[in-house]
């Protein structure tokens, strides 16, 4: 398969002679002439990489560039902006757009197949790493899947303690970090045999110590991605408890991540209100006092788990056994 490249520029003399250069060299190119069908083609398109004029009528190319890395599905798309201004200021209004590299007027061929080439192997790298996650994320599910008495839990507890980060005003990297923690954290019960995962009763306490190496697990396969160094502290630590009583590390008060805390929190309310083979489920009035009992034991941390209460009982949580708790 050809590597994709959009140009887009309003004067054809420009954008013609780019397009049969790159083609030549064996990409796959379109080329169109303003800013709204730029933006039209990436959806369709879906290039990989975008040469882009910056002095356009209508829709220009910095708000193009903007919209681009606003948009989900495009945002890892490399932007080189190309422009005939060379004062300091509209480099940096070019950077504060999202883009990745620049191109002076009149270009260079040798400058662009240079850059081109630089750029696309970086994209190839971001498209792999992103299948990379997305493998892991499919075996979370999977994991999940094994036991149907937690079907959607992974979603849930993405939802509520993203949620419970914004609430505390968490930077927005820790908050991605627990959507995805929400995802993955406990992939590591792939080593965790059905018997044990899914035993209806107390386990035994060689059972307990298999489970217990879970969090471990899951930390050493993720810790290859780049990308998951605020996720694996998560993934490590959501068993700890503030009193030091947890696993695997016997982390105690804040040695203990506050993001491993929050999704705690999260986790053990989702599985107090879920059915399990050996109880059913907890109402959510009843699960928050016991967690609430458990955190004058020393087991919480006080004042998240006030927090999380209130969270709880506002009801700002789309998912119903997240929802508003009954007064």
């Amino acid at each position: 398969m050809f590597e994709r490249i959009l140009i887009v520029d309003d004067e054809s003399a420009s954008r013609i002679p780019l397009a049969t250069l790159l083609r030549r060299e064996g990409y796959e190119v379109r080329d169109v002439g303003e800013g709204g069908a730029a933006l039209t083609e990436c959806a369709s398109f879906r290039p990989d990489l975008i040469l882009l004029d910056v002095m356009m009528p209508g829709v220009d190319g910095l708000e193009v560039c903007r919209r681009i890395k606003a948009t989900p599905e495009t945002r890892l798309t490399p932007v080189v902006l190309i422009t005939g201004l060379s004062a300091t200021e509209d480099r940096i209004k070019g950077i504060n757009s999202g883009a990745d590299d620049f191109l002076s007027k009149p270009i260079d061929f040798n400058e662009l197949l240079a850059r081109t080439r630089s750029l696309l192997r970086l994209k190839q790298y971001t498209d792999e790493l992103e299948s990379a996650e997305g493998v892991l994320f499919s075996l979370a599910q999977s994991i999940e899947a094994r036991d149907p008495y937690t079907s959607g839990h992974c979603e849930r507890l993405a939802e509520v303690s993203s949620r419970l980060g914004q609430k505390l005003g968490l930077p927005e990297e820790e908050i991605k970090a627990l959507r995805r923690a929400g995802i993955v954290h406990d992939i590591g019960k792939v080593v965790v045999p059905d018997a044990i995962l899914l035993k209806p009763g107390p386990l035994s306490a060689v059972e307990t110590e298999v489970m217990r190496k879970h969090p471990v697990v899951g930390e050493r396969i993720c810790a290859p991605l780049r990308t998951f160094g605020l996720v694996l502290p998560i993934i490590r630590h959501h068993h700890e408890r503030h009193d030091g009583s947890g696993y695997p590390d016997g982390l105690r008060g804040d040695e203990i991540p506050l993001t491993a805390a929050i999704l705690q929190l999260a986790d053990v309310y989702d599985a107090l209100t879920t059915d399990r083979p050996y109880r059913k489920a907890s109402s959510p009035e009843f699960a928050l006092q016991i967690m609430d009992e458990e955190a004058t034991r020393g087991w919480w941390d006080r004042n998240l788990f006030d927090d999380f209460r209130a969270m709880i009982g506002s009801g700002h949580l789309a998912s119903h056994r997240f929802g508003k708790v009954a007064r």
